[in-house]
């Protein structure tokens, strides 16, 4: 939130549906160590929808990826944090994302590479994404060749840029990924305990992919579960009264 009120610009609502998705990983699932970004052994996140940008940048300086003091600069001309993820921008940061649709198949590839290794990938993709055909591309090629160490999650908030997701979709989500021979999983996704569960499940059956039931603006009563919430931007005002309430 304070992020987008000074930058006068961002996706703070997709941000905050995927603040418990990102808040489970990287502090209960991820296996990381912030002093060795790099470390071969570790696992790996993708955040497919780039525009999540603001939390994903929260998440990795809490995690201690870098100073806290760097958010501050998120999408000024100065600053280290674009609006979208740029790898090697700050430690943490796998794949440059943003144009939608491109982040499954990026882990399809790094899974062939390790697909000897305890490594898991992790690919956190939007619902309004799942309108990309290259996202079903990938999902089904990792269900036919049986890619065990990748793990997908929907942020399914049912909104996206334009119109609302729940309005242009025609299939099932959770029938289309077992379609291409995907495990699914359905979570409430502000529920971090469910999401701890699902994604241990996940993590051992895979390839699984856990649909996350989530609130676009979640914790901004005026913008949840409306159009606005994606394009949603806080004044200091704002900030300040979410501040008081947590």
């Amino acid at each position: 939130m304070e992020m987008s009120a000074r930058a006068k610009c961002g996706e703070t609502g997709s941000s905050l549906s995927v603040s418990d998705i990102l808040a489970t990983l990287y502090f209960r699932i991820l296996r990381i160590n912030p002093r060795r970004p790099n470390d071969p052994s570790r696992d790996r996140f993708i955040l497919s929808k780039g525009h999540a940008a603001a939390g994903l940048y929260a998440a990795l300086a809490l995690r201690g990826f870098f100073p806290q003091k760097v958010l501050l600069g998120h999408r000024a001309n100065s600053g280290r944090l674009h609006a979208h993820p740029s790898k090697g921008a700050v430690p943490g940061i796998e794949v440059s994302t943003g144009s939608l649709g491109h982040g499954l198949s990026i882990a399809a590839g790094m899974a062939e590479s390790l697909k000897k290794t305890r490594s898991k990938l992790y690919v956190l993709i939007g619902d309004g994404e799942c309108d990309e055909g290259s996202v079903w591309e990938a999902a089904r090629y990792i269900g036919r060749v049986a890619l065990r160490n990748i793990i997908a999650i929907v942020d399914d908030n049912k909104v996206q840029g334009y119109p609302l997701a729940r309005q242009k979709r025609t299939l099932d989500l959770a029938k289309q990924w077992s379609a291409f021979g995907w495990k699914v999983l359905r979570v409430d996704g502000h529920d971090c305990p469910a999401l701890e569960r699902a994604f241990r499940e996940a993590r051992r059956i895979g390839p699984a992919v856990v649909i996350a039931d989530t609130v676009a603006g979640k914790g901004v009563p005026e913008v949840e579960h409306t159009q606005g919430a994606h394009y949603y931007v806080p004044d200091t005002a704002a900030v300040d009264t979410l501040r008081k309430k947590i």
